[in-house]
């Protein structure tokens, strides 16, 4: 199998290539800066039409899309929203419209999405069939998505992976948490009430691995794990896999005054199931989130301890 990659050195990116390099596919990464191997494509993933030689992906088997600026890594400005919608809808078109002016176009495109499609829902669960909620991030991935169905039309195979917090001690929103943690200063933000529907890592890359075997699938999959918990079970989870007290409380106010709009994003919650993956019969290695927190940690211990290193 031959897989084009755009994101191959984010974390999602970095985990599927080496899984897929494993088991022996081809990857071909797509870099901004000029190719330096055989396994890299320069591309211009913000110039749209003409971004990328549909040469490039001619004879591929498939595409997985997984650019895009990060959504909470500083506050929402002008400018700010306008680079996370470029970076990810005026690739997406990028990639696209080089996929169908392919003359032998790829069979599958997996097109990274979010389950920001769904908004702030509470305490009520949604799947794939739920509509897309209000606000700028719910917009933001209703237009990325439909930036894919050009390909749709094209008879490309089109999936739109709509993950939630992906958990893993290299980075994303765990590695962030974890140094606070274990200092002790792990908080329950505002309420703790809200929903975080979140995915191990392990799992995030055997899903895409699924999908693209399973050629039955297409449209919207949510890459979540099948028990969300709330902000204060997740907080307690982590407190106690890396024991320690977890007893602060960050109250809305002060994270609206230090984040601004991106605050919303921590305030709110989406109780997201994933159901086309479940009657699919994907299986999941951690559906639980104490068991995900385990074996994350775990492996950190692992690879930390000087014993288990291998010098070349």
């Amino acid at each position: 199998m031959r897989v084009v990659i755009s994101g191959s050195a984010g974390l999602i990116g970095t985990a599927l290539t080496q899984s897929l390099q494993r088991e022996g596919a081809e990857v071909l990464r797509l870099v901004r800066r000029p190719a330096t191997s055989a396994g890299e494509a320069q591309w211009d993933p913000l110039a749209g039409p003409g971004g990328l030689d549909p040469a490039v992906l001619s004879g591929t088997d498939a595409v997985v899309h997984l650019s895009g600026a990060p959504i909470a890594s500083r506050r929402w400005t002008g400018s700010r929203k306008r680079d996370l919608r470029a970076s990810r809808i005026t690739s997406t078109t990028t990639l696209v419209t080089a996929m169908i002016a392919a003359q032998q176009p790829p069979a599958v495109l997996l097109s990274a999405s979010a389950i920001g499609w769904y908004g702030d829902t509470g305490e009520h669960e949604v799947d794939e069939s739920s509509p897309a909620g209000p606000g700028f991030l719910a917009t933001l991935v209703r237009d990325w998505e439909a930036a894919t169905r050009p390909a749709s039309a094209a008879g490309i195979r089109v999936v739109n992976l709509r993950t939630g917090v992906v958990l893993s001690r290299r980075g994303g929103m765990l590695g962030t948490l974890l140094p606070l943690f274990r200092l002790g200063l792990g908080a329950r933000l505002g309420t703790g009430r809200q929903y975080l529907s979140w995915i191990a890592l392990a799992d995030e890359v055997g899903a895409a691995r699924f999908l693209l075997d399973h050629d039955e699938i297409n449209g919207p999959v949510n890459l979540t794990a099948p028990h969300p918990v709330t902000n204060a079970e997740f907080t307690a989870a982590l407190a106690s896999t890396l024991r320690r007290p977890a007893l602060l409380h960050v109250p809305a106010p002060l994270l609206r005054a230090g984040l601004g709009e991106v605050s919303s994003e921590l305030l709110a919650g989406a109780r997201v199931l994933p159901r086309t993956l479940e009657r699919a019969g994907f299986a999941f290695q951690y559906p639980e989130v104490n068991a995900a927190l385990a074996a994350e940690l775990r492996s950190s211990r692992r690879y930390s301890d000087p014993s288990t290193l291998t010098v070349k």
